[in-house]
């Protein structure tokens, strides 16, 4: 583990904390960020330094851990340090972030971690109470939101070069490239998610929200976060129009950010044949009427607003926003609860803000095991291969597809099967600790109400592992501590 400043050469450790103190200066940068609105709420400078010094101090930080790299020639990463650097990175953001909550005395570590954690993995499970908290709290959780949809990665490598810079950014799931350039692809990202922001925002100025509830709202619906300023969120407006506004924000921030392209650019057709949006429609398609018929006559009384609450839950919980419409999950059907676990766990497209296993993965196991079950029931040899049409072409799926598909959904299960166990040992329903840790894995958002303020630590750690996994695509966290680990028996072992 070479950390020396001397030479011209940056490698090894030397250059992954090179690459950390980039993350540090990336999360000061974001910190730093909820100041703005104290021009629109000056009430609250008292709460200013609770921004600063965390802020400032690391910026501070990574600024004197970006000299080991900076006017030198970088090496290649070795095998596995990209991932060390990607979850160290979330991880710094995240205990940088946490900071403002601790400091105000209201909040304990954990729950100030779990915050950070919910808003930069854009979960939107919260121990925040919203209609008591200050406006910059409840701006700088939105702002996390974006950050964490848009990549924080892709942020924090903005401050290194392209070459190096993009290796990182892939690293995270984003394996579409929209272009071949860093700085023009985080420009690209940035201008298509800020138009939807300001749209969505203007949107819902127009059908009554305050400018601050726009905003924030807006940002997290497309964020996919569901971090709400009410503490019945989308329900406390009652307005069909918002819920409209929402759904479209929701289904746009599930999307691949290369098909967004294809929509600016008025491809329709392109967006259309892609197979996630064809699988989202046919989920929705399907999920959203059988919840409204096991709501209707219990939870709503009349066919309009038990088609309502469907279809709104039905997309949230795809999409893996969390906002909601319906007052208390723990009022639904079993039924009805069992179909919204089975959407957190498919969760939104492959490259976008959303969490879940994801339905391009889940299209090519699904139509694997079509093909398998074709074989065994017709007499003829099937010869032709299974394709699908992803970001505007056909893509034959390869063997290693359908193995790399298969593994990831299986590890994914066993890690909601552990986490669920894990809720159950707090006492919890297996019922109610399924559909909260499918949430916290999926990045949803929903809650029968296991996750608050008053939860246990344990319940709380629980949740942010499953946050961190979920948002960074599980292996990752599993490469980045392997190696680790690997490094650390090298190093003692002299090797």
């Amino acid at each position: 583990m070479n950390f020396q400043l001397s030479g011209t050469k940056a490698e090894g450790y030397q250059l992954v904390a090179g690459y950390l103190g980039a993350a540090a200066m990336a999360a000061g940068a974001v910190v730093l960020l909820p100041l703005l609105f104290l021009l629109a709420f000056p009430e609250e400078m008292p709460y200013a330094v609770d921004f600063i010094a965390p802020g400032v101090a690391s910026i501070t930080i990574g600024y004197l851990l970006l000299l080991f790299i900076k006017g030198k020639h970088r090496s290649q990463l070795k095998k596995h340090q990209d991932s060390v650097v990607i979850a160290a990175s979330w991880i710094i953001a995240i205990l940088v972030s946490a900071v403002p909550f601790v400091m105000t005395g209201r909040y304990d570590f954990p729950q100030a971690v779990f915050e950070a954690a919910s808003g930069y993995t854009a979960t939107g499970l919260t121990v925040v109470d919203v209609e008591q908290s200050p406006k910059i709290f409840l701006a700088f959780r939105s702002i996390m939101l974006y950050f964490g949809a848009v990549g924080f990665v892709l942020a924090m490598t903005s401050i290194l070069s392209d070459r190096y810079g993009m290796r990182l950014y892939t690293a995270t799931g984003h394996n579409d490239r929209l272009i071949p350039n860093l700085i023009a692809s985080m420009r690209t990202v940035s201008a298509i998610y800020t138009g939807y922001i300001a749209s969505g925002t203007l949107l819902y100025l127009v059908f009554g929200m305050s400018w601050f509830d726009a905003l924030n709202h807006s940002i997290a619906a497309l964020s996919t976060g569901g971090f709400s300023t009410k503490a019945l969120s989308i329900g406390a407006y009652d307005s069909f129009p918002i819920e409209i506004v929402t759904i479209v924000l929701m289904l746009l921030g599930s999307t691949n950010f290369f098909v967004h392209l294809l929509i600016i650019k008025g491809k329709f057709s392109g967006w259309l044949r892609h197979c996630e949006t064809k699988f989202s429609l046919v989920l929705i398609g399907l999920a959203a009427p059988l919840i409204c018929a096991l709501l209707l006559g219990g939870v709503a009384r009349d066919l309009p607003r038990a088609a309502r609450l469907a279809l709104f839950q039905t997309v949230s919980a795809l999409t893996t926003t969390g906002f909601r419409t319906a007052g208390d999950f723990a009022a639904w059907p079993s039924s009805a609860l069992f179909i919204l676990i089975i959407l957190m766990l498919v969760g939104g497209g492959a490259g976008s803000a959303s969490g879940g296993i994801k339905q391009a993965r889940i299209v090519i196991i699904l139509k694997s095991a079509f093909r398998n079950l074709r074989q065994k029931f017709n007499d003829r040899r099937i010869i032709a291969p299974d394709t699908v049409h992803a970001l505007g072409g056909e893509s034959v799926i390869s063997d290693e597809d359908r193995t790399q598909a298969g593994l990831f959904a299986l590890v994914y299960l066993a890690i909601f099967a552990m986490g669920t166990l894990a809720y159950c040992f707090f006492g919890y329903s297996i019922q109610d600790s399924a559909f909260e840790f499918a949430s916290a894995l999926g990045t949803v958002g929903f809650s029968t109400g296991i996750t608050g303020y008053a939860a246990p630590s344990g319940v709380l750690w629980v949740g942010i592992a499953g946050m961190l996994l979920g948002r960074l695509e599980i292996y990752v966290v599993f490469m980045g501590f392997a190696r680790i680990a690997k490094d650390a028996a090298d190093a003692i072992h002299g090797r």
